[in-house]
């Protein structure tokens, strides 16, 4: 009762002093710093695993990569299982989905589970990255301030994104690309209005990143070799090729899903994906975890280093193999993620989608050197480059791609190679495929924010709210006299539902349709309402149709009320001005 007293008082001081634009920045700031947090704590429990775990790597000579997969999904099962109870859910996907249908909010719960279990997963060597968990723990913190200071959707969404711009700024140190990512990815509008307050938490989490574990970063490289005119097909052929391979990471993601949908039993799943990854991982041990230590190896070009331990170490002097091996990692890096989640482990996409990229960077850039047609291109630019591209076709996030490599560079040099490679791939998968992974399964369920304001609004709206229920329903048999005193005389509705014994609708009367006939008396006993009744010319179908369909609905049949049909009965109506007047109350507080 106390600590309520207290929120009350704070909240009051609050209003009163502080407007709502600068406590947006104030809660930016804290958000940006948890962020940074959570982002440093998540990183460093996967490190302390896997440091434990590579000196029993190297003592049983690879062969324990067999088991650790296993013994890493079995930890997060038996954590689900019997501490959270809750299942893993990817992280980006769902936080979309509490936005566009949840009104922003996040369980509290959100924010220690991915800090337990993506280490568990991606430090056991599971092939996920920890940027999307880091994003998921900052968004449910800042959903949760939210809350606690009623702060409204607009607003909560907006802090959201500065919570995922927050942990990629603090795990890349690119405060940039970090804005843009939430921009592009969360839908949010570029105005003044929202990117102080991302900036603001960028840096504040950048800030917090420096003072935790120092200013060093991810990605050590300086750009030595300039972007040449000459070069320019080599970068379109990049870009294909990312493109392309965008394509593949998409189609093999829901082929490994329904490969794993098809196993009865979560513990089924497990033993297969564990074994699965860990065969995966002993012929290709760079698949093992994020993989950012291999990225760094193909940039200083120790791509020997990069490749691991592998059966085929006695012909790596052949660079056709080493091209070879690259190539596996190219294919193979999907299919370890994908399976790693399907299995029942935590993680993201994010860092796979880089690791890949580079991987097929370097394989382009390796093959273009070694034709045999004295071409010379840079295979450390061309594995940066090649991130690039897979990141902007994967998410359909160009801009951020761009941002992201122009950062981790330390400057613009790549520049134009970077908008080449981007905008092939980009174009390539756009065309080929609508959405990404984070957001297919969204667009099937109707619960897509996009910048598409119009598409957005009716996202945001839910057919409950325009549902009415006050109609007085009547019976096909009814007489017309029943229909007019127990009906027309008790109701102020010009529409009546006609329903069966069994609820459902079998049509719908006017007060026009009957107006002629109302005051002739010698009709009441001798028709009845099946006589005036006209089927509707369109029904909602409550648990299928998105408002975006009952808009389009309402517009192909002109009707001005259309009946909702609720588990196969009679629910309501929705009115044509009922539904126009909340799109555009809806749509007052998207803009304002």
């Amino acid at each position: 009762m106390a600590e309520t007293t207290l929120l009350k008082k704070i909240l009051i001081w609050r209003y009163k002093h502080i407007s709502q634009k600068n406590f947006t920045f104030l809660l930016s700031i804290l958000i940006g710093l948890l962020a940074g947090l959570v982002s440093v704590i998540i990183k460093n429990i996967t490190f302390a695993i896997e440091w434990v775990l590579d000196k029993i790597i190297i003592l049983t000579n690879n062969s324990i990569y067999f088991i650790l997969p296993i013994i890493g999904l079995w930890l997060v099962y038996l954590f689900v299982k019997h501490v959270s109870k809750q299942p893993i859910e990817h992280a980006i996907p769902s936080i979309l989905f509490s936005l566009s249908k949840k009104n922003g909010l996040l369980k509290r719960s959100k924010i220690y589970l991915p800090l337990i279990t993506a280490p568990l997963t991606a430090g056991f060597g599971g092939s996920v990255g920890l940027l999307g968990p880091a994003i998921a723990s900052a968004s449910a913190i800042s959903s949760n301030i939210g809350q606690l200071f009623h702060i409204d959707r607009k607003t909560k969404t907006l802090l959201i994104g500065c919570a995922a711009a927050g942990a990629i700024a603090s795990i890349f140190q690119s405060p940039i690309a970090a804005i843009i990512f939430a921009i592009e990815v969360f839908s949010l509008d570029l105005t003044f209005a929202s990117l102080l307050p991302l900036l603001i938490a960028s840096v504040s989490s950048v800030l917090t990143s420096y003072f935790l574990v120092g200013d060093g970063v991810l990605f050590n490289f300086d750009v030595s070799d300039k972007f040449v005119l000459s070069d320019t097909l080599f970068y379109i052929a990049l870009g294909i090729a990312t493109g392309i391979g965008s394509i593949y990471f998409y189609k093999i993601y829901f082929a490994v899903y329904a490969v794993f949908n098809r196993i009865k039993t979560s513990g089924q799943r497990l033993i297969v994906g564990g074994l699965a990854i860990g065969i995966m991982l002993y012929f290709i041990p760079p698949l093992y975890g994020e993989g950012f230590g291999f990225i760094n190896d193909l940039l200083e070009n120790n791509y020997l280093h990069a490749l691991g331990k592998t059966p085929f170490d006695d012909h790596l002097d052949n660079i056709w193999v080493v091209i070879a091996l690259l190539i596996g990692i190219t294919i193979f890096k999907a299919i370890a993620m994908t399976t790693t989640f399907a299995a029942g482990g935590a993680g993201g996409i994010i860092i796979p989608t880089l690791v890949m990229g580079s991987a097929l960077g370097n394989v382009v850039a390796k093959i273009i050197n070694n034709l045999g047609f004295n071409f010379q291109v840079s295979e450390a630019n061309f594995t940066l480059i090649g991130m690039a591209g897979l990141i902007a076709g994967v998410l359909h996030a160009p801009l951020t791609a761009i941002f992201l490599i122009a950062e981790i560079t330390g400057g613009y040099e790549l520049f134009v190679p970077l908008m080449i490679t981007v905008s092939m791939s980009f174009i390539i998968t756009k065309n080929a495929i609508e959405h990404t992974i984070y957001t297919k399964e969204l667009a099937e369920k109707g619960a897509l924010l996009t910048h598409n304001k119009d598409q957005s609004v009716l996202t945001l709206m839910t057919l409950e709210s325009v549902i009415e229920t006050d109609f007085i329903p009547l019976h096909p048999d009814m007489s017309l006299g029943d229909m007019l005193h127990k009906g027309v005389a008790k109701s102020n509705r010009n529409l009546f539902p006609v329903i069966s014994e069994n609820h459902s609708l079998v049509g719908i009367i006017l007060l026009d349709t009957i107006r002629d006939v109302m005051f002739d008396q010698s009709l009441y006993d001798s028709t009845t309402v099946e006589t005036f009744m006209q089927y509707p010319p369109a029904c909602i179908q409550f648990e299928t149709d998105s408002m975006k369909i009952v808009m389009q609905k309402f517009q192909d049949s002109g009707a001005w009320n259309l009946p909702v049909i609720k588990n196969g009965v009679y629910y309501g109506f929705v009115s044509k001005s009922k539904l126009l007047t909340a799109y555009r109350r809806e749509l007052i507080n998207f803009t304002s």
